[in-house]
Order: structure tokens, then C-alpha cells, then sequence
């Protein structure tokens, strides 16, 4: 679906308002840790790469492997719906327009 230009874009315009999170692999992040530093820090901890893929709202880091650190840097208190991808299946960061979590599966 997300190869197809217009379903790619249907996907990405429904990030913003994303419900369809598994909360079993939902760790939140704590308030005071909502800033990029931290949550760098805690995907770090948990073995994330320098590089992520982006699924996002946003045209100029959807679709693209980008440096996790700057991803965050772009994201991060925007509201824009994204998903940086750090390990396929196992790990990633997502921010919508009410949630910053981190979503972790165990391999």
C-alpha cells in the first residue's frame, strides 16, 4: 500500500490522529523526558541505530533513512504524526498530535 503514491498519502494524513497503536508494545514516555536529548537517550538505551526510516506526515522525511538524532530534531513538539523506524519490527519512536511514546517489541 505505502508504494502506491495516493494510499501512501491516505496513510500519512491519517498519522496526525494514529488510535491504532498495539498498547503492548506502547512505552510511554514520562513528561519530563519529552524532549529530544531524552528520548535519543532512551531509544540509545535500547540499542536504536544512528539511522531510522521516517513514515510521516511531513513530505521532506517521509520515505526517506534518515539520522535519528536529526528526525528527532525535526519532529519532536511539532504534532506532526511520524514514525521513525529504528530496528524493523522491534523498535521505534512515534509522535502525533497528543502522544510521544516509544514502541518496543521484544524479539
Amino acid at each position: 500500500m505505502l508504494e502506491k503514491p495516493k494510499r501512501r498519502k491516505d496513510i500519512t494524513r491519517s498519522l496526525a490522529h494514529c488510535k491504532h497503536l498495539d498498547p503492548r508494545y506502547i512505552v510511554p514516555i514520562a513528561p519530563r523526558e519529552q524532549h529530544v536529548p531524552e528520548i535519543l537517550r532512551l531509544l540509545k538505551n535500547k540499542e536504536a541505530p544512528e539511522n531510522c526510516y521516517a513514515l510521516s506526515e511531513d513530505d521532506e522525511l517521509d520515505g526517506k533513512e534518515v539520522l535519528l538524532a536529526d528526525a528527532l530534531k525535526e519532529i519532536v513538539g511539532r504534532g506532526m504524526g511520524t514514525f521513525l523506524s529504528c530496528i524493523p519490527g522491534r523498535l521505534a519512536y512515534f509522535e502525533d498530535e497528543e502522544d510521544r511514546s516509544i514502541l518496543e517489541r521484544s524479539s
